[in-house]
């Protein structure tokens, strides 16, 4: 039984197709020096079509610790719902299914909400990459300038409050106050959460105590898909919560509407082809300045994978984001946060936290 003073902790993993990386995401959680019997993991699969609910289910018959949600709606905000109506922790983490924790990770969390430092705690997140080969995309993606001033991307050396982070641990009277996750939401959950949360008082606390490591994707391919879904559904975020957004959501759609609109202008003046060389040559010269100087601090030879991630980063996000502008032109008088949720079930999963 877990004791009193060691509050239950329920990871949240929605997942769906992630059976290359499932067992080591499990293996992490379940190998916290967190007292074992105050650990709850619920893996909300979202109807996968390879063998992670085969991987899953194999788990959960050896550690009754794991249990296996159903997710009918695929995505991620709706699979962290329909766990959050069962978790029993007295907090509760929203991990990914690309992730892995440090074994204090838990620990340290529960320690640190305990305290009532804050209403939400993370750290910042270690980007890998599986193959050599395409290590530059896990260094792109921790980089200032693939990523932004993004803390929890970047890292950080001091313990600091912030605006959003990855993998949070929320207490659990801070889920029950701010409510699910917008299930219209396809990418930017998260971060739109966190903005709610704040809205309602709410801290957010980063510290380097809580390591966890990220999996990048593999290919520029799926990093490209990745990111200008980020890009595309930040829109939504944007119509949500203007004051959500920062400098560093803008640039990259500011960046490609500049090529867009300066390659259109030398169709029909002679001005638009040196502005477009303009935007463009001093993206690529940029761009390789950085990408060589990283290469060389972390001793990465392939250099021009690392700028071709940058490129990709910058591109996919930014055209996603005008994608975005384009597809819900008519949507910036709709406030409503609880849009593809509804107020009943957001009132009755709420109640069910207790």
């Amino acid at each position: 039984m877990p004791s009193q003073k060691t509050p239950v902790v329920t990871v949240i993993m929605p997942v769906r197709n992630e059976e290359k990386a499932i067992r080591q995401s499990i293996a992490s959680v379940l190998a916290q020096d967190h007292p074992a019997e105050c650990i709850e993991l619920l893996v909300a699969d979202g109807r996968s079509d390879d063998k992670t609910r085969e991987i899953v289910n194999e788990i959960s018959r050896v550690d009754s610790r794991v249990q296996l949600v159903d997710n009918p709606r695929k995505i991620m905000a709706a699979g962290f719902n329909a766990a959050v109506a069962v978790a029993r922790g007295v907090m509760i983490m929203m991990l990914g299914g690309h992730a892995e924790l440090a074994p204090d990770y838990l620990r340290h969390s529960s320690s640190l909400l305990q305290e009532g430092l804050a209403d939400c705690v993370s750290g910042p997140i270690t980007t890998i990459c599986e193959t050599t080969k395409m290590r530059p995309i896990a260094l792109a993606m921790g980089s200032p300038f693939g990523v932004g001033d993004s803390a929890f991307r970047i890292g950080s050396s001091e313990t600091k409050y912030v605006d959003t982070v990855a993998f949070g641990t929320f207490t659990r009277e801070a889920i029950k106050r701010t409510g699910l996750l917008d299930e219209e939401l396809v990418r930017c959950q998260d971060c739109e959460y966190s903005h709610r949360l704040r809205k309602l008082g709410g801290r957010i606390l980063l510290s380097p105590a809580l390591r966890s490591q990220y999996r990048s994707r593999t290919t520029l391919r799926a990093l490209w898909r990745q990111y200008f879904q980020y890009g595309y559904w930040k829109v939504r975020v944007l119509q949500k919560h203007p004051r959500q957004m920062r400098p560093r959501h803008f640039v990259p759609a500011i960046f490609v509407a500049s090529l867009l609109i300066s390659l259109l202008g030398a169709l029909v003046h002679p001005l638009g082809k040196w502005l477009f060389l303009l935007v463009a040559g001093s993206y690529v010269l940029a761009n390789l300045a950085i990408s060589i100087r990283l290469g060389l601090r972390e001793k990465c030879k392939e250099v021009h994978v690392l700028s071709a991630a940058f490129a990709v980063l910058h591109l996919s996000y930014g055209s996603g984001f005008l994608l975005g502008l384009l597809k819900f032109w008519n949507r910036w008088g709709e406030r409503d946060e609880w849009l593809g949720v509804g107020p009943q079930r957001t009132q009755d999963a709420t109640q069910n936290l207790g």
